[in-house]
């Protein structure tokens, strides 16, 4: 399995690490370190240096109780990074149209977007270039989502709205080896839900699509160890090395070393 990103070809033969750059001053984990452009760039480059297959760079924030950020800011805080880090395979964390366009026309190679393509025009931007697209489920917007998110079965109810996604994207004329497909945990679900997606994180892989899985220093790490977001990096590799057994295909981190480290160990295991 291979996935289209742009003028890039990622193999999928063994598990992807996607390092987190936020562009922002109220991000969870590491909000304002990387609001500078320059240190933004010194950071991608070093989690290539680290071993990142691909770089996320995010002008917005979308943890919990977020607000929404102007598009020009949004645009601002982002596009000197992309185009100074363009010969890297890079994926922008956007869900905005305009910002959409603008990165690709910068050389963004892949948009991450927590809406799957849902607002207005979003689709037409995807499917005009050849980038790759991440979809993910989320339940709420950001502002209110973890206020008391319901499901009657989380995962049945997170597959049916990919598979429709999906199919939108297909209709759009978006192919099938650009598309990735992401649970959203975190994203308007409880730490009960998001175990039971880790879970049964198979049944996503069913799908046939590539899978990524963000744990990366989340609250429901937290909820588990009573630690706070510097300070889940064991956490987070469990959940990392959790998912790839359930079929993940793209981990999306803040720790790239030890995220490459865990998976060489894995990977050593497996090949015994």
């Amino acid at each position: 399995m291979k996935l289209r990103c742009g003028r890039f070809e990622l193999t999928l033969e063994r598990p992807l690490v996607m390092g987190v750059v936020n562009v922002t001053p109220d991000s969870f984990s590491d909000g304002g370190r990387f609001l500078d452009p320059e240190a933004a760039i010194a950071q991608a480059r070093a989690m290539v240096d680290a071993g990142a297959d691909l770089v996320d760079v995010g002008g917005e924030s979308t943890r919990p109780g977020a607000a929404r950020v102007d598009e020009a800011e949004e645009l601002a805080r982002i596009l000197p990074v992309v185009s100074a880090l363009r010969d890297f395979p890079i994926s922008v964390d956007s869900r905005h149209p305009m910002v959409m366009r603008a990165a690709l026309g910068a050389g963004a190679s892949m948009i991450n977007d927590i809406e799957a393509l849902g607002a207005p025009d979003a689709l037409d931007a995807v499917a005009a270039s050849d980038c790759a697209v991440c979809l993910m489920h989320k339940k709420g917007d950001p502002a209110t989502m973890q206020e008391d998110p319901r499901y009657g079965d989380v995962v049945a109810e997170v597959r049916d709205y990919l598979l429709g996604r999906v199919a939108a994207c297909e209709a759009a004329g978006i192919a099938r080896e650009r598309i990735v497909v992401d649970p959203g945990f975190g994203f308007g679900k409880k730490l009960e839900h998001n175990l039971t997606l880790l879970k049964r994180l198979p049944e996503l892989v069913a799908l046939g699509l590539p899978v990524l899985a963000g744990w990366s220093r989340k609250s429901s790490l937290g909820g588990i160890t009573g630690r706070d977001p510097g300070d889940r990096l064991a956490g987070s590799l469990a959940a990392a090395l959790l998912a790839v057994l359930g079929g993940a295909k793209i981990l999306r981190v803040h720790d790239v070393k030890e995220t490459r480290d865990a998976l060489l160990v894995w990977e050593a295991w497996r090949k015994a």
